[in-house]
């Protein structure tokens, strides 16, 4: 897995200049006195009353129902331990933008300073008229198990701590899979918890609500098996687990057994334990990010057992993710007054149905797979699954509504509509870009124009460090090494020196054949191979690099040119584009051309427009084109209207598959709304991707955008060129230039045989 240094995570939590990592952002207007006046005084003053009346009608005037808050009092954090309540904001903040980011709910981090339950209570139960839901979070046992308890008694708001039922409803789910793949049944299988915190009991039970039996469950702590009559550090919830057994130690305990959950420490289930379970063995080892046993130690020992693991580098990933944010999402939309075992049972069944079925091409993409469908490297759906939302949710909605504890009855296929809504790509598509990139066949070797610059080597450092590709970065190994020690990196990137490389002189003889006709002599190729912006293309042509990427310290067209000089344009295309993918919110728009077509002429723009709709389809979007000018459908005759109508009729000539329309304004482009009332037979509406009618409009617009609109930029993103080159905006961060990186492989993947 991903190593992560001191000072990149430091970095991250006070990026662009904003520590933290939420924020709220209003979702009214905000722009006028009146505005302002209904926000607050004296506008406020009318749902207050509505709300004394009314206490569910907090739900509809109120950001209540879409509400989390994740509380904590910092005795459990992470592997870390108890280290106080304010230590444990940056994880509660995490956890909080982990709701936002897969399921649309809203989290604001509560950190409680006390280490007495009691005292945690009464704070939960005190700010709980402001929330739809508490998260409890990293809270030791077994004091967790009191807390939330009580407050479940107390409280008609959801009370759910993650720790606890996350892990327990995804390794539900994958234990119901696996078992069925072996021909168990699970009311007569062995069980053996390592472990007993917890995430280990709540596992314990949530196997009883599947249908295990609790006398087949044997509990395993640092003391041994959990035995009836053991004095030893137990505690109420161990006592209901205490077996009638003769076993003592793990190793004892596993022998025989059909399930083992690991929830406990790194290598404590050796491969000799292995040996001795019975035939075709479920193993979960989920201790993260070191496993109870190596996968490939587990599945060397018993070729026959399906394992699981809490990591994302092996098949049957358990990850909280694919839970809790979609087990609020569906408590929050029927406001719910618990979260109850008929739910969380919903869940687990949910989450190993939808394993069951037919993997969408958007998910074989990321993860670079020809195929993939339920069997034992596929027990548990992918966590970038996006189908997760609309089968968890509605499942937990509707255990809600069946077991009497939802205040608001929904239509649970017209609920299932509206979460589809929900699912703006957003910073998946980073996401996706990311997986793709590291689920090549082999690592891609990206070369780096500018291999002395720090942030070049940090990304370079990175892009290793995740498996993204194979980093080569030109400049004097000298210089190189120097500032990787200078910046405190463990990394031994590829480093080439153009003067010093040991195929300078075929590379000069091969670029002076590629442009002996242009006025270049030999000498003169020997001198311009020289230039990294001559050489990283060259690498690509002659086989020694998969992609090139510079451009953080040159003007653009110091790399297009020598880009386009050497490898022209794709065959069957005329001209290179460029594309910028625009995150807004929880949308993704691709803006095209902002970068190389400065005056586009009509085929100029279907060419352009075709280019970004087959990109748009590279990562899973299914594009909506378009062709952007200050007219709508005719409504102003103008030389520069009519280049735009005009390419959009070739675009339906050439390519009458794609949905495309103009020309039309920018607002009518992305407004349903409008099309709806205005323009009804438009063939596109809610467009994702924006032809723009030349490169000043184009530029103008995504700067504007990032800038005053909070919007995410990847890009500019070359189309067309014969080859993966890809270009950096000038001073790019460093979590961008990886971003580009992940782009290159892609598309050099997509290159191959």
């Amino acid at each position: 897995m991903a190593t992560i240094t001191r000072e990149e995570a430091l970095e991250y939590h006070k990026l662009q200049g904003k520590p933290g990592k939420i924020s709220v952002i209003p979702t009214k207007p905000m722009l006028t006195q009146r505005d302002l006046s209904l926000a607050y005084t004296p506008g406020v003053a009318i749902p207050v009353l509505e709300i004394e009346q009314d206490a569910d009608a907090s739900y509809e005037y109120t950001a209540k129902g879409n509400l989390v808050a994740v509380l904590t009092n910092g005795t459990a954090i992470l592997g870390l331990g108890d280290r106080g309540a304010l230590a444990a904001k940056p994880v509660m903040e995490g956890k909080a933008v982990l709701f936002k980011r897969f399921a649309d709910v809203d989290a604001i981090d509560i950190e409680v300073d006390s280490r007495d339950p009691d005292v945690v209570i009464q704070v939960a139960r005190a700010i709980s008229p402001s929330f739809g839901g508490i998260n409890l979070e990293d809270i030791k046992a077994p004091e967790c198990f009191y807390i939330e308890e009580t407050l479940r008694s107390l409280l008609d708001i959801p009370v759910f701590h993650d720790d606890q039922h996350g892990t327990a409803i995804i390794s539900g789910a994958a234990l119901l899979n696996g078992l069925e793949l072996v021909g168990k049944q699970i009311a007569e299988v062995k069980i053996v918890v390592s472990g007993a915190g917890a995430s280990a009991i709540s596992c314990a039970e949530l196997m009883v609500k599947l249908g295990a039996k609790r006398e087949n469950i044997l509990l395993v702590d640092t003391r041994g098996v959990v035995y009836q009559g053991r004095q030893e550090g137990m505690n109420p919830y161990k006592e209901r687990f205490a077996a009638e057994t003769e076993a003592r130690s793990l190793a004892d305990a596993v022998r025989g057994a059909d399930v083992f959950y690991g929830l406990s420490v790194k290598d404590i289930l050796t491969p000799e334990m292995v040996k001795t379970m019975a035939e075709r063995p479920l193993i979960f080892a989920m201790s993260n990010p070191d496993p109870e046993i190596r996968y490939e130690l587990a599945k060397e020992a018993r070729p026959d057992a399906i394992v699981a693991t809490g990591r994302s580098d092996y098949p049957n990933q358990i990850n909280n993710v694919l839970g809790f944010p979609f087990i609020f999402r569906g408590a929050l939309d029927v406001r719910a007054r618990t979260i109850n075992d008929e739910m969380k049972v919903a869940a687990s069944h949910a989450l190993a149905a939808l394993a069951k079925e037919d993997v969408p091409d958007s998910v074989l993409r990321a993860y670079n797979l020809e195929s993939l469908k339920f069997g034992p490297d596929y027990i548990i759906p992918k966590p970038l699954d996006p189908r997760v939302l609309l089968w968890e949710a509605p499942a937990v909605a509707r255990a809600a509504i069946e077991s009497g504890v939802a205040r608001k009855v929904i239509d649970i296929e017209e609920y299932r509509q509206q979460l589809a809504f929900r699912l703006g790509m957003g910073e998946q598509i980073r996401y996706y870009i990311l997986n793709k990139a590291k689920s090549a066949p082999r690592l891609m070797r990206i070369c780096f124009a500018e291999g002395e610059e720090s942030k070049i080597i940090r990304a370079a450092y990175q892009i290793m460090d995740e498996n993204i590709g194979e980093p080569i970065l030109i400049g004097r190994a000298d210089v190189i090494c120097q500032k990787i020690s200078d910046l405190g990196l463990s990394c031994t990137p590829r480093i080439i020196d153009p003067l010093h490389y040991e195929r300078f002189e075929e590379y000069a003889q091969a670029f002076y054949l590629l442009r002996q006709r242009k006025g270049i002599t030999l000498k003169d190729a020997r001198q311009r191979i020289l230039d990294p912006n001559v050489f990283g293309p060259m690498m690509v042509k002659m086989g020694d690099a998969d992609a090139f990427v510079s451009g953080l310290t040159y003007d653009y067209p110091d790399v297009i040119r020598p880009a386009l000089q050497i490898h022209h344009t794709k065959p069957g295309t005329q001209r290179a584009a460029g594309v910028y993918i625009m995150i807004v919110n929880d949308r993704t728009y691709l803006f095209t051309d902002a970068t190389v077509n400065i005056d586009p002429s009509a085929e100029d723009l279907a060419e352009i427009a075709c280019l970004a709709a087959d990109f748009a389809q590279q990562l899973g979007i299914e594009p909506r084109v378009a062709l952007l000018s200050f007219s709508n459908f005719g409504s102003t005759i103008h030389p520069l209207s009519l280049k735009v109508k005009k390419a959009v009729d070739l675009i339906r000539q050439r390519r009458p598959e794609l949905m495309v329309d103009g020309e039309m304004q920018a607002d009518t482009a992305v407004s349903p709304e409008i099309i709806q009332e205005r323009y009804p037979f438009s063939r596109v509406s809610d467009a994702n991707v924006l032809v723009f009618p030349s490169l000043e409009s184009a530029n103008i617009a995504y700067k504007l955008l990032a800038r005053l609109g909070n919007a995410q930029a990847i890009g500019p993103i070359l189309l067309g060129i014969g080859a993966p080159i890809h270009v950096l905006q000038t001073g790019e961060e460093v979590r961008n230039i990886v971003n580009i990186a992940a782009v290159a492989v892609m598309d050099a993947m997509s290159r191959q045989p």
